[in-house]
């Protein structure tokens, strides 16, 4: 059997092809390649040039080239065909070179498919409301660029409204499916090995400038809704991860040794505890930022020997936790001697300068050797930047007696080498410090640009005790923020800068808002599921029930959606009603009427039939159609009307 030609694609209808390409690629040049974005670019003119000069499109000698080309220069790139990065300009390419043998309406479906694939792949990157409405707005002109397709020339706006409305209808199916889908903690398929590269957040290492980059971003870490009353601005210490192991220029965490056993930390709280969650962003690591000391964890974590919040997995995904914390406490007056060894171990022969120093330290009881530490910082003309000058091999001595200028992480990792090199266990903490009351929601907001980088010493007795060297040279970062901090000169993001009311309340707002998507769109995990539910009056759903719910509720909603869009159907006029009493006499008689048979010729192929039923039958015929077709008159129906009692009995016909 001979295929059919394909159908070729209007002329009028590439625009909207172009157009939905456009749409679907833009928002990733921002992350391809120069060179990919380039070549992109050019493809698009070229297409648009070829549909505005009715040319024909390029040979596919040339189309083989490009692909060739195109894949080897993402190979080169990327090193691999593989993964988030690589995966994503592969479609980017498809994508354009499809447009370049787009000739039938086939390859048109294809481009269409493509598109609504690559709206996917955005949510690698971008999980915001802005990227959510454009999504939206381009599954609309996808639906519509469909529908021009196979629905020909129309008006856009008409067009649009088409594709609007269908996918208001799908609007209850969807609402359905997110609320009762059961939920999974993980992507119902894997991912690329890359595709949780480039978030931001601490590292899993300390180094001079570490953080100091850091803090020069303005994304939002996490957020935290306190159920009560909050702490002062002053003990908002979150803590991160716990560096301990020094090899002269970066501070890492050690690995944990087999002597330490899994007796959990011994804290003793005083005063005031605080509940509170936190919406914390992918980091890609395991820590959990929780104010420090935290009493009670969420589930999945676990409180470490160096008094970290480890999860189970890594946090890939935005998540909500919550903790109970206190802010006066003693932790491990006793302590594990494995641990307090790892806490004075320095490398050898590095900083003699420093040593010296702390040597001449020695003699003193460990709150005095903490108490000269910080006088030195407070006394001598110690500078608070972002921008130190670089350090050699023996960093700490350049910074504590040439250079005496740095960042937080400066401060921290010099206190604990001296400590270190006077006798005083001691170690390095990451977290933030501080944050912003956003008044739109409540929540605490705490930035990138909080990072900071603490010091812990132990002391007999006491136990495991924060010291803040950076409070000692600029109290302003820990008592008002680091804007107050550091002069204006510093490059501080612009949204950490804003002093324009109206501004700062845009940003809370917009802030607001997007946490209100995080929390309720993205962040629908199970735990989010069941609170749902249970509010519902469904408090022991599991995911039979929910899947047995599921399927009852889309076959009501597509059945409600069925008949409301059902064809609407037209009572027949008076003509039409007594043509067909009429026709159905004839039927009677043995004469059927098709459906497509107009009534002329209906008329005469029942005089070849029928003679004996001619005459009333061409009359009837006649009427009707005068009827329908021209005018209107009442004498006319009724006559029409009359034909069928006028017809001859059955017998007489079959005679």
């Amino acid at each position: 059997m001979k295929r059919p030609a394909p159908v070729a694609i209007e002329h009028e209808a590439i625009p909207w092809l172009l157009a939905a390409a456009l749409g679907t690629v833009a928002p990733h040049m921002a992350h391809l390649p120069g060179w990919l974005t380039f070549l992109v670019g050019v493809i698009l003119v070229w297409r648009g040039w070829l549909w505005q000069r009715r040319r024909s499109l390029p040979r596919r000698g040339w189309l083989v080239l490009l692909v060739v080309g195109s894949l080897a220069a993402i190979t080169w790139q990327f090193r691999t065909l593989f993964g988030k990065d690589a995966g994503v300009a592969l479609l980017v390419v498809f994508m354009a070179l499809k447009l370049l043998e787009m000739a039938s309406r086939r390859d048109a479906v294809v481009v269409v498919i493509l598109g609504y694939f690559l709206l996917l792949t955005h949510y690698f990157y971008s999980q915001s409301v802005v990227t959510g409405l454009w999504l939206l707005t381009m599954v609309t002109c996808l639906t519509a660029t469909l529908l021009r397709l196979y629905g020909g020339g129309q008006p856009p706006l008409s067009l649009v409204r088409q594709a609007g409305w269908m996918l208001a209808q799908a609007m209850p199916l969807m609402l359905i499916l997110y609320l009762l889908f059961p939920r999974v903690t993980g992507p119902l398929w894997g991912l690329p090995q890359d595709a949780y590269t480039g978030v931001s957040g601490l590292a899993d290492h300390l180094a001079p400038g570490s953080i100091s980059r850091l803090i020069q971003s303005g994304a939002i870490a996490f957020r935290s809704h306190f159920a009560d009353d909050r702490p002062q601005q002053a003990d908002l210490y979150w803590r991160g991860p716990v560096f301990d192991s020094f090899d002269g220029q970066t501070w890492r965490a050690h690995a944990r040794p087999s002597t330490v056993t899994d007796q959990p930390p011994q804290i003793e709280s005083y005063g005031k505890t605080y509940a509170y969650s936190t919406l914390l962003e992918a980091h890609n690591q395991r820590w959990l930022l929780a104010l420090d000391l935290p009493t009670v964890l969420p589930v999945a974590s676990r409180l470490m020997p160096t008094l970290e919040v480890l999860a189970t997995d890594p946090v890939r995904l935005r998540n909500r936790f919550s903790f109970v914390s206190t802010t006066n406490f003693r932790v491990n007056r006793v302590e594990t001697p494995a641990i307090l060894d790892e806490s004075l171990v320095l490398p050898p022969t590095v900083n003699p300068r420093t040593r010296a120093l702390a040597a001449e330290w020695r003699s003193r009881s460990p709150g005095k050797i903490v108490e000269a530490a910080l006088a030195l910082f407070r006394q001598e003309n110690f500078r608070y930047t972002l921008q130190p000058p670089l350090l050699g091999g023996d960093g700490i001595d350049q910074f504590l007696f040439d250079t005496r200028q740095g960042f937080c992480e400066h401060y921290a990792s010099a206190f604990v080498f001296l400590m270190r090199a006077a006798g005083v266990p001691s170690r390095v903490v990451a977290g933030y410090q501080g944050g912003e009351i956003n008044p739109v929601d409540g929540y605490l907001t705490v930035r990138q640009s909080d990072a900071h980088a603490w010091a812990e010493v132990w002391i007999e007795g006491q136990g495991w005790l924060r010291i803040d060297p950076t409070a000692a040279v600029a109290p302003s970062r820990v008592e008002q923020g680091i804007v107050a901090a550091l002069p204006a000169a510093e490059p501080l993001p612009v949204l950490v800068r804003i002093d324009t009311d109206w501004l700062r309340d845009w940003r809370n707002r917009w802030e607001a808002a997007n946490s209100t998507w995080n929390l309720w769109v993205l962040g629908y995990n199970p735990q989010r599921q069941r609170e749902v539910l249970s509010r519902l009056g469904w408090p022991d759903a599991d995911w039979r029930a929910m899947s047995g719910a599921l399927a009852v509720l889309c076959v009501v909603v597509l059945g409600v959606v069925a008949w409301l869009t059902r064809p609407a159907t037209q009572r027949p006029d008076p003509a039409q009603r007594a043509w067909r009493r009429f026709c159905n006499e004839l039927q009677r008689r043995g004469v059927r009427r098709s459906e497509w048979e107009g009534p002329l010729a209906f008329a005469e192929r029942v005089a070849g039939e029928q003679p004996a039923l001619a005459t009333v039958t061409r009359e009837a015929a006649g009427y009707y159609a005068t009827l329908r077709y021209g005018r209107q008159v009442d004498d006319e129906l009724r006559r029409l009307q009359q034909c069928r009692q006028r017809l001859p009995p059955r017998r007489r016909c079959e005679l």
